[in-house]
């Protein structure tokens, strides 16, 4: 016998019934999001091709959002028009959709001077040459900026969820933001990676060792402030020819130099002032000569990089330890003369290669004798600083040369000490403010 069924028990049954029609409907929903956040994950991680991210996610947004076709418009890290990138989704009915943008794009000049606020001329292009179909406009931001534009497009006007946009822009957020961070990425790494190897080609081009000179005991180093640096150092024998016996008891040529600044542009003046001077030595002139013909010929370059150099050149005789000198505008050498315990500034008048056509040079001679050093440094030895602002100084080098001095140690000693107290003064962790050298005669 069959119960009949009141109102109620219907309209509970229906209600029922309802839902778990809307349980199921919710299931399937959260089912397909979830395959697709398992696939954007996917996507994200193997990233390589922005086009192919672009093609998943107007694939997804068929599955969620009733549109004709869609149109993805990325900017890139300058925030232009990246047109290689833009992306249409398949439609053959607006096979030539996208050639018909990309036309406007450059007749208009967007490509090239596009702003935020000239999107206006891309939907006014849209409403002129595609008067039948109804399109909305998004930003996709990203963090604030502006990554691009997402457009759908269709026959009629439809409602959109706004959960389900919001979807597909962060979708397109993350992708286009992280298709310019691996660009960017991969472009400072092909820059580190040039430096690097100019940073190891500049450093062959400062002496590998000292050469052996009669009677003198000689150090130095270079520690650049960055990769490449603008510090110069060098020896050259002024008759490279003789035979290394005779070498050594011959004239030889010690400089240091500095470019101002440091870096590329630093590193790059540095190695064609090396060239030129090198050429200069073999003339076999006073130093107060080769600093006037040096400035000669590097002026011209130096000028059009608007950079200048300080050198202070000096010749050496083993047989007569005699040293002449010239500056250009360098820090003087100190000098330490063992039989007086006294601190002497090698000076010179003379300007900065690169600053004054007509600059002339004088030529300084010194007597040396037994036990006396000559420290040659750059002056990112006495700028440097400590954490509290504090600057090394010329009065604190002075005091620990001549304290070195009187411990009767080797140059190599000494310059290694030099370094240790600047380390020291600096803190551990805080770099040279600008390139700093030390070269260190001692005679024996």
């Amino acid at each position: 016998m069959k119960t009949k069924k009141t109102k109620k028990d219907l309209f509970n049954q229906i209600k029922k019934n309802n839902e778990g029609e809307l349980i199921t409907s919710l299931n399937i929903e959260n089912k397909k999001f979830i395959e697709i956040a398992y696939s954007l994950a996917y996507y994200l991680k193997l990233f390589s091709n922005l086009i192919r991210y672009l093609e998943y996610v107007s694939l997804v947004s068929k599955h969620i959002i009733n549109s004709n076709f869609s149109l993805i418009i990325p900017l890139d890290d300058k925030g232009e028009i990246w047109v290689e990138n833009i992306y249409l989704s398949n439609n053959s009915d607006e096979k030539n959709f996208l050639s018909s943008l990309k036309e406007f794009l450059f007749i208009s000049n967007l490509l090239k001077t596009f702003r935020i606020k000239d999107i206006n001329q891309l939907d006014d292009f849209f409403k002129q040459k595609y008067p039948t179909f109804i399109f909305k406009s998004y930003k996709i931001i990203s963090r604030g900026k502006c990554r691009g534009f997402f457009y759908l497009f269709d026959y009629k006007e439809s409602i959109i969820s706004d959960q389900n946009i919001n979807f597909l822009l962060n979708m397109l957020a993350v992708g286009i933001e992280n298709y310019i961070l691996l660009k960017i990425n991969k472009k400072h790494e092909n820059i580190d990676r040039e430096i690097s190897s100019g940073a190891e080609i500049q450093s062959r081009l400062l002496p590998d060792f000292c050469p052996k000179i009669f009677g003198v005991n000689l150090a130095a180093h270079c520690r650049p402030a960055l990769q490449l640096g603008g510090d110069y150092y060098d020896f050259m024998s002024i008759k490279p020819n003789l035979s290394p016996k005779r070498k050594e008891r011959g004239r030889w040529a010690l400089v240091i130099g500095d470019v101002m600044g440091k870096g590329i542009p630093a590193g790059l003046l540095m190695t064609m002032l090396r060239g030129m001077l090198r050429a200069e030595v073999l003339t076999g002139l006073p130093p107060d000569r080769i600093l006037h013909d040096l400035n000669q010929l590097a002026i011209y370059d130096l000028d059009q990089s608007h950079r200048f150099v300080t050198l202070f050149y000096s010749d050496y005789d083993p047989r007569t330890k005699k040293l002449r000198y010239a500056n250009a505008a360098h820090n003087p050498p100190l000098l330490w003369k063992n039989c007086q315990n006294k601190i002497i500034k090698l000076d010179a008048n003379g300007f900065v290669i690169g600053l004054q056509k007509d600059a002339e040079y004088e030529c300084g001679e010194i007597q040396l004798s037994k036990d006396d050093l000559i420290l040659y440094y750059t002056d990112g030895i006495t700028e440097a600083s400590n954490t509290e602002g504090e600057r090394f100084g010329e009065k604190k080098l002075i005091t620990i040369f001549s304290k070195l001095c009187k411990k009767k140690f080797d140059s190599q000693k000494i310059c290694n000490e030099i370094f240790k107290t600047l380390d020291a003064f600096a803190g551990e962790k805080k770099r040279l403010d600008d390139d700093a050298s030390v070269v260190i005669l001692k005679c024996e």
